[in-house]
């Protein structure tokens, strides 16, 4: 068909697409003021492509959320510096974009119920993971500081962009975070060097 211009059709390619531009849709303007139709003209779709691959706006929410996962992965290792390996996950996963991560926080500080109950569960789950993987090393309250710290700093960095936090350079940034991850982790104790943290079969 000389002339004719083929359209590919590649449904990892599309799905890729539609989560990276709702990913940044949902970030700049939390779950309620984004739209199906917004985001299918983002990712050059049609409207009906985004509902075939996601259903429903709920539904794509919860991709986006899901496709990076926590940082638990970085859990196992020398003990000692657990904070060192949390911190950098952290700010290198946040300084590529962190979309996903704004994009909740926006979205559930607004009351949004879906935001709200998706970041509930997905804060449960890494407590939970984190729990089982350092039985003897911090406690559930700890834990929870941890979590909600990670939120303010979230906040103040990368959706305000203003204040001290965020106009540290990535390196200073990246040290101070260790220290108050250090802090929130261990409290007092100190952690000895060589000891290896593992996942278990519950994780």
């Amino acid at each position: 068909m000389t002339g004719t211009t083929r359209r590919v059709r590649d449904p990892q390619l599309h799905r890729a697409t539609i989560l990276a531009a709702a990913a940044d849709t949902f970030a700049e303007l939390g779950y309620d003021r984004a739209t199906v139709r917004e985001i299918a003209r983002r990712a050059g779709v049609t409207h009906g492509l985004v509902s075939r691959h996601f259903g429903t706006k709920e539904q794509l929410f919860g991709s986006v959320i899901r496709q990076k996962g926590s940082l638990t992965h970085l859990v196992p290792g020398d003990l000692a510096t657990l904070h060192e390996r949390l911190a950098l996950g952290y700010v290198k996963r946040m300084e590529a974009g962190g979309a996903d991560h704004i994009a909740l926080i926006r979205s559930a500080a607004t009351g949004n119920g879906v935001a709200t109950s998706l970041y509930t569960a997905m804060q449960d789950g890494t407590i939970k993971m984190l729990r089982t993987m350092l039985p003897e090393v911090t406690s559930d309250e700890r834990l929870g500081f941890l979590s909600s710290f990670l939120i303010g700093v979230t906040f103040s960095r990368y959706i305000m962009r203003a204040g001290a936090v965020a106009e540290m350079t990535v390196e200073a940034f990246t040290e101070h975070l260790g220290y108050a991850l250090r802090d929130l982790l261990f409290g007092s104790a100190k952690p000895t060097p060589g000891t290896n943290v593992s996942p278990t079969d519950d994780v």
